[in-house]
């Protein structure tokens, strides 16, 4: 049997041992990106393998796993692996999310005691040295900070399907205490609940720094069926929500290369043009937000439609170039530099 061919046998037998309910053939073929015919031979060499596999009947279809989980002999992690969990770690701690942060690095220890020690040190001189030569870019941009006890509370709310109450600062305005059903949180560039407050229907995204005197309330609040915490951060380019609009952009012959690695929207449709052109549609809000990001391709983008997001990309260059046309005082001599 080639390298490759037992990898792909164990890769199954983790999914089989890490499943519950357990998996279809169907299932199973889609996991591994495999047909019909090949994934039944996998799962009776598995059988062959893991006698202990069991099929479970689930109406017209059978489910297979593999109960008990499997022996350490085949979890051992790879060192690509432990350099992948090291490097989230170290990116989330960079990133402000420190409770995140902890808990992986947490598990890091759990994964490597749970370890034979001959493994352990077999892997540990290459771990150390990509752990030093590998590091993602520190990128510019608000650093969200994350409070391990407003995330504790939050997500006890949300589990408890219960409203919270705190005190919100938005801009500009003073503090009001608010009442909100979480419906989930997103991370990113700043991180927010997103809900509705009680007695309004409008779902909005709450900046998390803002929040403070947070406390859990015994007041029902479920999140309602049809709603989907991924569908919700689509319908927005960024995290500022209003009604969507249609959005059409014509990426320019010389954008091409850039834009073949790129990706403006989830939901976004493309269609080539003989010239080398591309014209990207899709559906979303966030116009002020897109408008910032479209600065940055410069003359190799253009605005087709709506025409209110050319107009907000005119003024927001215009206001841009009125600041910076006069070149401002050198600055004072400060007291101290810290």
């Amino acid at each position: 049997m080639r390298h490759e061919k037992a990898e792909q046998m164990l890769v199954l037998a983790r999914l089989l041992a890490s499943s519950a309910e357990g998996l279809t053939l169907d299932e199973m073929a889609s996991e591994m990106g495999v047909g019909r015919r090949t994934i039944e031979r996998m799962r009776d060499g598995l059988a062959r393998l893991f006698p202990q596999m069991d099929e479970i009947s689930d109406g017209a279809s059978k489910r297979f796993r593999i109960p008990g989980g499997l022996d350490s002999f085949f979890q051992s992690p790879t060192t690509d692996e432990l350099n992948a969990l090291g490097q989230t770690a170290a990116n989330l701690e960079e990133a402000g999310m420190t409770g995140h942060a902890r808990a992986l690095r947490s598990l890091d220890k759990k994964v490597r005691a749970a370890m034979k020690p001959p493994v352990l040190r077999k892997v540990a001189p290459d771990l150390e040295a990509l752990l030093q030569a590998e590091l993602i870019a520190v990128q510019a941009g608000p650093r969200p900070i994350e409070d391990e006890q407003v995330m504790v509370k939050l997500r006890e709310a949300i589990c408890a399907m219960t409203a919270v109450q705190f005190h919100y600062q938005s801009a500009g305005k003073p503090a009001a205490t608010r009442k909100v059903a979480p419906y989930g949180i997103l991370f990113g560039r700043m991180n927010y609940l997103i809900g509705p407050e009680i007695g309004f229907d409008k779902i909005k995204s709450w900046r998390l720094d803002r929040m403070t005197q947070l406390e859990l309330l015994t007041l029902p609040a479920p999140r309602p069926a049809d709603f989907s915490l991924p569908k919700f951060a689509n319908a927005s380019f960024g995290f500022f929500h209003a009604d969507p609009e249609d959005v059409v952009l014509r990426v320019l012959k010389e954008g091409a290369d850039d834009f073949d690695k790129w990706r403006f929207h989830p939901d976004q449709t493309v269609e080539y043009q003989a010239d080398g052109s591309a014209i990207v549609r899709f559906r979303a809000s966030g116009m002020l937000e897109l408008s910032w990001h479209l600065f940055s391709w410069q003359n190799k983008i253009q605005i087709i439609a709506p025409a209110s997001l050319r107009a907000l990309m005119q003024h927001e260059l215009a206001t841009a170039a009125t600041h910076h046309q006069t070149a401002p005082p050198p600055p004072s001599q400060p007291a101290s530099v810290h």
